[in-house]
């Protein structure tokens, strides 16, 4: 998943956004709410983490405009306001859950993820195809009942293929959803990742390459060259 992190706590920010990739999530960092508005004109987010309290515009300012402009990213408001009436004011902006500072890292992370499978694309926890298995919340993969050892990015370009569902997906479409955006468009990361996740799923090959057009999941013995 991709998620927009936005407080002007720099450390926080940077600290929560290092903590999160490590959960295999793409995650953009900003420290302005003038920031925020850009980065979700432009890029397409599962879930937007807001500060109340941010310069130049509030958190409550950046939800406003994302649920006015109908993103469909999910957002969750962050802020030291524990009250209730602060509570209800930022759920009655449209916000879709609200944690409190301090919080536990471990909660945020799986209000994130929660906040991710939620309609209007409703995501099972546990995704499976041509036994490859992805369980989402416990970030764990499988191949024939084998436990995988993926590495954040690796996870996320499963997670990515098996929500496609047997479709093709382009490596333009990988990299949006699997990485932030100081990623390089013009990078080989991605053939990179497909290619040593493809090894550790060993055979028979279930990621296929297809030529001049992306990559997508098969049963071994569709017909695609699994190539890189």
């Amino acid at each position: 998943m991709r998620v927009l992190l936005a407080d002007d706590e720099r450390l926080l920010a940077d600290t929560v956004a290092d903590g999160l990739r490590k959960l295999a999530m793409a995650v953009d960092v900003c420290y302005d709410g003038e920031a925020a508005l850009e980065r979700l004109s432009v890029h397409r987010y599962d879930v937007a983490v807001l500060d109340r309290d941010m310069p130049h515009r509030t958190g409550d300012e950046v939800c406003r405009w994302a649920v006015n402009a109908e993103l469909g990213t999910r957002i969750l408001i962050l802020t030291a306001a524990a009250g209730i009436r602060d509570r209800v004011d930022g759920l009655s902006l449209g916000a879709d859950d609200y944690l409190t500072k301090p919080f536990a890292f471990a909660e945020l992370a799986a209000r994130i993820q929660t906040l991710a499978r939620r309609p209007p694309v409703s995501a099972p926890p546990v995704l499976q195809h041509a036994g490859v298995e992805v369980d989402i919340p416990r970030h764990r993969a499988f191949r024939d009942g084998r436990l995988l050892d993926l590495t954040p990015k690796e996870f996320a370009v499963l997670t990515v293929l098996l929500r496609s569902a047997g479709t093709v997906v382009s490596a333009e479409e990988l990299l949006e959803k699997a990485w932030d955006e100081h990623a390089d468009p013009f990078t080989n990361a991605v053939r990179v990742a497909v290619m040593t996740l493809r090894k550790k799923l060993g055979e028979p090959a279930v990621v296929h390459t297809v030529p001049r057009i992306g990559y997508r999941l098969g049963t071994g013995s569709d017909g695609y060259e699994p190539c890189n």
